[in-house]
């Protein structure tokens, strides 16, 4: 069995990339999460890292997290590459559907580490894959739109049926796979529990607006 690593960044695509690759057979070793340095969020998602040390728990499975900057991220990926090819990580899990520059990017570094390159999503019609997620009982809660695609009011929404259904009326990618809306998964097949969440203030920045996603009250977060 091939031992894998994820690329993680707590939305929707990863988890369902994670999920395709553990029942194709792949064990999923750990996941991989890279945080803004400042902020202590996942860049465009804007997910608290630890709300994402929350995810790892309940799916039961070790969490790698980098806090770097735009200019380090390069260097800090292939640092985090070759730690995990010396830990005996033989693969590595992305969630990329259709953006052949950015599966390119990723691709040459992963190889180059020595590692094999897995894109479970890749090529689908994103449609198809957004009714996977919710067919196979995941959920998650949208954290970031870009204004100009979709408005504030997609922000807190849960990617359920309805969801699905709305989403197809609007002229963007259904998977927000162009940066169109970002998420965070809180159940799935993945998941040995869901993650009971709240939703905190909401900011934008004039080209993205964001929500703040908490734990419920009195419901201290894991920290990473």
């Amino acid at each position: 069995m091939t031992r894998c690593a994820v690329m993680w960044s707590g939305g929707k695509d990863s988890a369902l990339a994670a999920d395709r690759a553990r029942r194709a057979g792949l064990e999923i070793a750990c996941l991989v999460n890279f945080f803004d340095d400042t902020t202590r969020r996942v860049r465009f998602h804007a997910t608290r890292i630890e709300l994402i040390a929350a995810q790892a728990a309940a799916i039961d499975v070790p969490l790698v997290q980098r806090g770097t900057t735009w200019e380090g991220f390069e260097t800090a990926f292939e640092d985090t590459l070759g730690a995990l090819s010396r830990d005996g990580i033989e693969g590595m899990v992305f969630g990329d559907i259709h953006l052949a520059d950015v599966r390119a990017w990723y691709e040459g570094r992963v190889s180059d580490a020595g590692l094999r390159h897995i894109e479970p999503l890749w090529g689908e019609n994103p449609r198809d894959l957004l009714a996977e997620f919710v067919a196979s009982g995941g959920r998650a809660v949208v954290t970031c739109c870009e204004a100009d695609k979709l408005d504030e009011s997609w922000l807190g929404r849960v990617i359920d049926g309805g969801f699905v259904s709305d989403i197809a009326s609007v002229a963007i990618d259904p998977c927000g796979e162009n940066g169109e809306y970002h998420s965070f998964a809180f159940a799935g097949p993945l998941f040995l529990r869901s993650l009971p969440y709240t939703t905190g203030e909401r900011r934008s920045d004039g080209r993205f607006v964001q929500l703040d996603i908490l734990p419920p009250i009195g419901v201290a977060l894991i920290r990473s």
